[in-house]
């Protein structure tokens, strides 16, 4: 997959660029503030259709009302145009200009995996920013899973109010949860199931990873779920689902909510099974989100038959020469990468050899043709 072109309009500092992209390696260089990261994130916001950074009323140039982001896209054989356009609160996607009505079937159109600094707080932030994690990146690979998911956010709420019902009811009514229950089940089984195997196919790739990068062994994530399963077969989630729900009905009425389920889950970051967490270096931990974002490129290549576009933002400058290179390593020569630094200085010189360079000063970029020194 390769991001040929992107056409920014009032994209935060990024008034109007269009940027004819390198079928492999591209790098903008610029102090800071001065919009590289926007490029990286307008990217992402094509793919996605949100920020990794903000909320989205953020993403307007802060002098006009909308902002739009295109891109020309091929993958394998195939051409697509792209577009995101956002207007107040208001957003529009469209697929060779015909507007898709379901963000669900944008996104999968063109996929990214990208290694940032704010990706630490999936290691040391909260369960909600791990289980976000998890379904940004399975979106993007699965139509179904965005699919179920959606579902069952869209049950959990009707089911949680209810729940709430139940409590302040002198005669409640169990048959209309019971349906409500039975319908959450079956979305939760695919969701179980579909981040279950995505862990399991980081886990085939992370450990060596991590250890070829920094020289430690076993480096290894678990997928926690709330409720203890034996194993991830259909027949016996389903039950083991309803047998749950059974036992925990006079607590769930209780407290007004939905106490277990897939909106509880979260993942653990281990090295020979001390978390990472408490008792990993920021080195380590640093590291293993490296891991773990790189693994990914294999799994996208299996589930779409191509690569994802590599986006890699300020990540250099918080990596010594050798952890950079090693990095390097691990990105296939055939993928696109598009990078953000303030300089070209540390980088691999073979890796420059073939880069399209770009330099960035106050939302202007420019092409740096035949300088590939860093100078």
């Amino acid at each position: 997959m390769i991001l040929k072109k992107i056409s920014l309009i009032n994209f935060r500092n990024l008034k109007k660029q269009t940027i004819n992209l390198d079928k492999k390696t591209n790098i903008f260089i610029g102090d800071n503030a001065q919009g590289k990261t926007n490029i990286l994130e307008s990217i992402y916001f094509l793919a996605l259709t949100k920020s990794y950074r903000t909320n989205d009323s953020n993403l307007i140039n802060k002098e006009e009302d909308f902002t739009k982001v295109k891109g020309e896209i091929k993958d394998i054989s195939i051409f697509k145009n792209l577009s995101v356009e956002l207007v107040n609160d208001q957003k529009k996607v469209k697929i060779n200009n015909n507007e898709i009505n379901k963000i669900a079937d944008y996104i999968t159109n063109l996929n990214v995996v990208l290694v940032s600094p704010e990706d630490i707080n999936i290691l040391q932030g909260t369960p909600a920013e791990r289980r976000n994690f998890l379904n940004i990146e399975l979106s993007q690979l699965s139509k179904n899973y965005i699919k179920k998911y959606n579902e069952f956010n869209k049950i959990l709420k009707i089911r949680n109010n209810y729940l709430k019902m139940l409590y302040n009811s002198s005669n409640p009514d169990k048959r209309y949860l019971d349906s409500l229950t039975e319908n959450l089940i079956d979305r939760e089984i695919d969701i179980y199931q579909e981040r279950k195997r995505f862990i399991d196919l980081i886990n085939n790739n992370v450990s060596k990873i991590y250890e070829d990068i920094i020289g430690i062994k076993g480096f290894y994530i678990t997928y926690e779920t709330n409720i203890e399963f034996d194993n991830f077969e259909t027949n016996y989630l389903k039950e083991k689902l309803i047998k749950k729900y059974n036992d925990s009905l006079k607590k769930e009425i209780e407290n007004g909510m939905t106490l277990y389920g897939p909106h509880r889950d979260d993942l653990k970051f281990l090295i020979n099974n001390d978390d990472i967490k408490i008792f990993g270096s920021q080195g380590q931990q640093k590291v293993g989100i490296i891991a773990l974002k790189l693994s990914e490129i294999p799994i996208f290549q299996e589930f779409t038959n191509s690569y994802p576009i590599i986006l890699l933002d300020d990540v250099f400058s918080e990596l010594d020469i050798k952890t950079r290179n090693k990095l390097i390593n691990y990105i296939p020569d055939n993928i696109q990468v598009i990078i953000t630094s303030n300089d070209t200085k540390g980088i691999n010189k073979k890796f420059l050899e073939n880069a399209k360079i770009f330099k960035v000063v106050k939302g202007k970029i420019i092409e740096k043709v035949g300088d590939n020194n860093g100078k």
